[in-house]
């Protein structure tokens, strides 16, 4: 199919004009009619998306289906996918539509609502196609105004506060990286980024300030790329505008946030960190794992003391995320085949958290883990998947949990045993806070009489879990999914990452014997 990246990415903005355009009214017709519309195009945006799929072949790893035609003041609208972005791209695709069919009991501004999130699927999936930086870095901060105004508008009581904070954290983050992509045109000549990622910048050290900046150049747009990408995941210590942002954020803002936009932040280390700032990335690897490491036994502490259950979940968020730069930075192959299958997994097994807060939340309108207990007496298939997603997310062996976490472990292992140990400690507590959250609010007797009327879930939540459930099974009892995807690209980017490095090392020996001459 001709263009079929340029029909996936756009067909969810096209309708969105349509609802902006055509749609009148905020009577319960037109509610129903905005929702079943947004449905309908994400629905058939994910089955366009299939194309891709079916027609992308593994063992070539230089990017495919590329689209490539003048822009702006001589920029380049180019786009194109390769075994490292082409599953974000399925799994934006995948989620959205589940997204839309949970906001089905949402009442207030609904077009606005649709066309928003219609919107943000348009952005985020131009994000993991963008062959050009300046048209990257566009689609990179537009994605920020539509999740601003799904937090601020239908948020909870201190959404403002959430939304803002959530805005001024990421666009400050990337603030630095547009200083970065100007630095880099000025000195590549060019915008392209397959032409970025085989372009050697300066590595030389200097001094600056009267600090000697080891990797030089490359060190210093290795920082101002990890400034922006740090936040979006979100990295310790950079993280707390999350837990704050999902705990504001209604239902779907949370799936989607989680289940994909954090997946950004990773995806930029992969297109850009390790493969255009390789010696960078070399001399800060030791601060990036031990980072991660803190991140995942610190996020995993603070969550066992919450007691809303959106702030829980968060801090998992950012515990798993800690596994997903640990992987990326151990910069080989077991490494990051188990970032990348781990941001593919966490996308199903968070998402499907969030949502199942949602479910009590939507009948109750609570999230405070006190105000239940005893579920599983009147609600006995939400505890069943409740419980099924709570052991995928602790890691258990035959879900896709398990496999990310063994794989990003396996391979910081090869690099650091200590970073790695301190790791695998989280998988423990993990454990702790999940089956803590579980058994708090589901196990025991029924004793608050709030909940004597609750009820199980309706046809349609069941109906959501269900995809959920089936990939998170799949990918964990067949993984090669995934890997047989991936690993050829990631193959060639680490082979590219470690003659990079040796090259550098060349010019650096040839340079100091020069100079002793």
């Amino acid at each position: 199919m001709d263009n079929v990246l340029s029909i996936v990415t756009f067909l969810p903005l096209i309708a969105a004009g349509i609802l902006a355009i055509f749609l009148r009214g905020e009577d319960e017709a037109a509610q129903r009619n905005a929702k079943w519309v947004a449905l309908v195009a994400t629905t058939v945006t994910f089955l366009v998306s299939l194309f891709i799929l079916f027609d992308f072949d593994p063992s070539n790893t230089g990017f495919q289906f590329v689209e490539e035609r003048q822009w702006l003041l001589g920029l380049k609208y180019k786009m194109g996918v390769d075994g490292i972005s082409v599953l974000f791209v399925l799994l934006t695709t995948f989620i959205m539509p589940l997204t839309i069919a949970a906001s089905w009991n949402v009442t207030v501004r609904v077009k606005e609502y649709m066309i928003a999130f219609l919107i943000l699927e348009t952005l985020m999936l131009g994000v993991f196609m963008a062959l050009d930086l300046v048209l990257f870095y566009v689609f990179f901060e537009a994605g920020l105004i539509p999740m601003f105004l799904i937090i601020g508008i239908w948020g909870g009581k201190q959404r403002i506060y959430a939304s803002f904070k959530f805005f001024l954290y990421t666009f400050l983050g990337s603030v630095l990286m547009l200083v970065a992509m100007v630095a880099m045109f000025t000195d590549a000549g060019t915008t392209d980024i397959p032409t970025l990622m085989t372009h050697e910048f300066a590595s030389d050290g200097f001094s600056l300030l009267g600090v000697y900046i080891v990797g030089g150049a490359q060190t210093l747009l290795f920082l101002a790329f990890f400034a922006s990408f740090a936040v979006k995941m979100p990295m310790w210590p950079v993280h707390t505008w999350l837990p704050d942002a999902h705990v504001q954020a209604p239902t779907a803002g949370s799936v989607v946030l989680a289940a994909i936009m954090l997946k950004m932040g990773g995806y930029g280390f992969l297109r850009f960190s390790l493969p255009m700032f390789p010696v960078g990335a070399e001399v800060l690897t030791p601060l990036v794992l031990w980072m991660s490491a803190i991140a995942i036994v610190y996020t995993s502490l603070v969550a066992l003391a919450q007691e809303d259950m959106k702030k829980l979940i968060a801090y998992s968020s950012v515990a798993h995320m800690g596994y997903v730069t640990m992987g990326i930075f151990a910069a080989n192959q077991q490494g990051i085949d188990g970032a990348i299958f781990q941001m593919i997994s966490h996308g199903f097994i968070s998402g499907a958290l969030f949502l199942i807060v949602g479910v009590i939340y939507d009948r109750m309108h609570t999230r405070e883990i006190d105000a239940y207990g005893g579920l599983v007496n009147r609600m006995p298939a939400y505890a069943l998947i409740f419980m099924f997603f709570t052991m995928a997310n602790v890691g258990l062996p035959g879900t896709s949990g398990f496999v990310g976490e063994f794989l990003t472990l396996f391979g910081v292992f090869q690099v650091n045993t200590w970073v790695a140990f301190v790791a695998a400690t989280g998988v423990i507590l993990s454990a702790a806070y999940a089956l803590w959250l579980y058994r708090r609010v589901v196990m025991g007797d029924l004793i608050k009489e709030s909940l004597r009327s609750i009820t199980d879930m309706t046809k349609r939540e069941r109906a959501i879990f269900a995809p959920l459930v089936a990939m998170t099974l799949l990918l964990g009892v067949y993984p090669s999914l995934v890997t047989d995807i991936i690993s050829p690209s990631v193959e060639a980017l680490i082979s590219n990452y470690e003659t990079a490095l040796a090259d550098a090392q060349t010019n650096a020996v040839s340079q100091t014997a020069a100079t002793l001459h």
